[in-house]
């Protein structure tokens, strides 16, 4: 079985519209390059104890947390308490990064940069080589910053500590169908190859196709079973093409 993970988006301005998303994009495109299985997705506002009862639940039931924003220097950047409170454990001072926060401000320091020096007892902090502060890892969570930029370099950190030598392997087929004359032999390949997700995407304006269909999984052999199975079935005037 694959590794699964989920994501907790944190912060009022994804919640209100007011900033786009796109770290999750960003995490799904890594994990699934390492054949970590992207379960579940959670948004919640900047508040205490709601990060720390979803993030209870996350930890638990998958075996990699990764969080996303809230972890600056102003007043709703609550993420660390969350995680904290989630764990029942303080919030302490590390003296590693606040020495290194002082070294970067120098005389400009201020106790809210020093605040990005906070973590919950007993977690790990991963230096990093492309970000200036270090990663917050506490047993399966990875804590990381809500900036699209800093978030994409830290996971290039992050991703050579997940790499197993697993990885998604996925082939597509491109047909004139559309979903709801095709949605039967979907339904009977997912129960044939139940290690195999099977995905349907409908596009009005292409130019030469109606119906994408996808087939990932951590078995190539697998994976092109289930899409010879569709091919195969599949009436010839409404194939285009396979990739």
């Amino acid at each position: 079985m694959p590794r699964t993970a989920a994501a907790l988006i944190i912060g009022n301005e994804i919640l209100s519209g007011k900033i786009v998303d796109t770290n999750t994009t960003l995490l799904a495109r890594m994990l699934f390059d390492l054949g970590i299985e992207l379960r579940r997705v959670v948004v919640c506002p900047d508040e205490i104890e709601t990060i720390g009862k979803d993030l209870g639940e996350l930890r638990t039931t998958h075996d990699f947390v990764f969080t996303s924003g809230g972890v600056g220097p102003t007043h709703d950047d609550v993420t660390i308490d969350g995680v904290a409170e989630s764990f029942g454990r303080p919030v302490v001072r590390s003296v590693a990064t606040e020495k290194m926060i002082r070294d970067y401000h120098g005389d400009r320091t201020t106790e809210a940069h020093l605040r990005m020096a906070n973590m919950p007892e007993g977690a790990e902090m991963i230096r990093s080589s492309n970000a200036p502060w270090p990663t917050v890892v506490i047993e399966n969570v990875f804590v990381l910053p809500g900036v699209p930029e800093i978030f994409e370099r830290k996971l290039a950190d992050l991703r050579k500590r997940l790499d197993e030598g697993y990885e998604f392997h996925s082939q597509a087929v491109y047909t004139l169908c559309d979903e709801g004359e095709i949605a039967g032999l979907l339904e009977r390949i997912a129960e044939h190859f139940p290690g195999v997700m099977v995905g349907s995407y409908v596009k009005w304006q292409a130019e030469d196709y109606r119906t994408k269909l996808t087939f990932d999984g951590t078995d190539p052999k697998l994976v092109a079973e289930a899409a010879d199975m569709l091919v195969a079935e599949l009436d010839p005037k409404l194939f285009v093409r396979r990739d």
